[in-house]
Order: structure tokens, then C-alpha cells, then sequence
């Protein structure tokens, strides 16, 4: 499959463009548009009980649509949730992504959900991480802009919890306060962050999707009783 992403890095919409008989794995949801002839089915990638795991634990959706071109070929249009940036990784092995980061890959990419410990617990990420396996493509999409970040053999960064989106398996990462003390977390706003070290690759955005959660809670008519 070929990708082409337009309309970035602010509102993206990738077209994947399927051969005959080709097909796309994409978040329950995602689809914009698509060319006359492809074949739509929604199910429970991998089973039930394998959907259930990658939606309760890896904050996907149960269901999967995947989409199948005719004779002819065809195109699917696919949109993330939140208004930011799609990117196509060519995959060959595995890459660890976070919650709701995943929109769609290619047939040789399998999709799991793996713990990844209470370090990742503690860093928002509700301690379990979406994997994607394989060779092929996969489509990741964030909110706000995306930054391509690598890192050389023992060089280290320090991330913000919420503008994590993906990194390689190569890459490893711990997690702590950003600031010390209970009152200075206060004052500065930040909470928990994740420091990553090389070598490898590792993906940001520019926005948080829990701080736009927080922005709308206090202003929502709800919020005030």
C-alpha cells in the first residue's frame, strides 16, 4: 500500500491507496471517505478476548474495520479523533505505541497489548503499551504537531507524559517527578515526565489530549453543579 498525508501537520488526513485485493487495518471510526469498491467489515481483531485486551488495557477500540480493495484497486481517506498530524513508519520489527496513537497498518503489522510496567503506570500511560509487530506499515497519528526525535547510544531526553506517541524497541526509559516536591509540582503545573535513553527513535506532540481534557472540565456547565 502507498500513503499520501495532506492537510498536515494540523488537521491530517492519510489516503491509503490499495492495490486489487489489497487491504488496511484501521481504528474503529477513522474512515473519511473511500473510493467506489471497497469492501468495509468491522470486527474484533485477533478475537474477542484479544479486542477486549487491546481496548481495556491499550485504549484502542474493540473493533477493527478493515478495508479491502476490488479488482480495480482503490483509496481509503482515515482521520484521527483529535485535530494533528498523521505519520507513516515503515516497520520492520516491532515499535511500542501509546494510548490512542495507533490509526491504522498494512497486513504484515499484528497488533498487542504488553504491560509495561509500573514506571509506566506511574507515567499516565495506564501501565500497559500497544505494540505493533512486523514488516509493513503503520499509520500513527497525535494531537497537535509531530516530532521526529532520535537518539544516539546512551543519549538521553527528558518527555512530558502526555506527548508521548511512539518509540523503538531499541530505546529505554524510566520515570520520575519533573520537579521536587509536592509543592513545587504544584507551582510548575508538571507532573510526571519519562526519560528515555538511546539508541533509537522516539515520536512527540506538540499537545496533550489530558490538558485539553482538564481545559474543557472547567468549562463545561457540569463542571460548575
Amino acid at each position: 500500500m502507498k500513503v499520501d498525508v495532506r492537510h498536515g501537520p494540523s488537521f491530517g488526513v492519510a489516503r491509503v491507496m490499495l492495490e486489487a485485493g489489497e487491504g488496511v487495518r484501521a481504528e474503529s471510526g477513522a474512515m473519511m471517505a473511500t473510493s467506489a469498491g471497497v469492501e468495509v467489515e468491522a470486527r474484533a481483531e485477533g478475537g474477542l478476548l484479544k479486542g477486549l485486551k487491546r481496548s481495556v488495557l491499550g485504549g484502542e477500540s474493540l473493533f477493527v474495520t478493515r478495508f479491502t480493495a476490488g479488482p480495480e484497486g482503490g483509496w481509503v481517506d482515515l482521520a484521527a479523533n483529535l485535530p494533528g498530524d498523521v505519520v507513516s513508519l515503515d516497520l520492520d520489527g516491532g515499535v511500542n505505541l501509546a494510548r490512542g496513537a495507533w490509526l491504522a497498518s498494512s497486513g504484515g503489522v499484528e497488533l498487542d497489548t504488553k504491560w509495561g510496567g509500573f514506571k509506566n503506570l506511574a507515567g499516565g500511560e495506564g501501565g500497559f503499551l500497544v505494540r505493533a509487530e512486523g514488516r509493513g506499515q503503520v499509520l500513527v497519528a497525535c494531537y497537535g504537531a509531530l516530532d521526529e526525535i532520535v537518539l544516539g547510544d546512551g543519549e538521553r531526553m527528558v518527555l512530558d507524559s502526555g506527548h508521548l506517541v511512539a518509540f523503538d524497541e531499541s530505546v529505554t526509559y524510566t520515570t520520575r517527578k519533573v520537579t521536587r516536591g509536592l509543592v513545587q509540582t504544584m507551582k510548575s503545573g508538571e507532573g510526571l515526565v519519562f526519560e528515555f535513553s538511546g539508541p533509537g527513535t522516539l515520536w512527540s506532540q506538540s499537545r496533550n489530549p489530558s490538558a485539553l481534557i482538564s481545559w474543557l472540565t472547567t468549562r463545561l456547565p457540569f463542571s460548575r453543579g
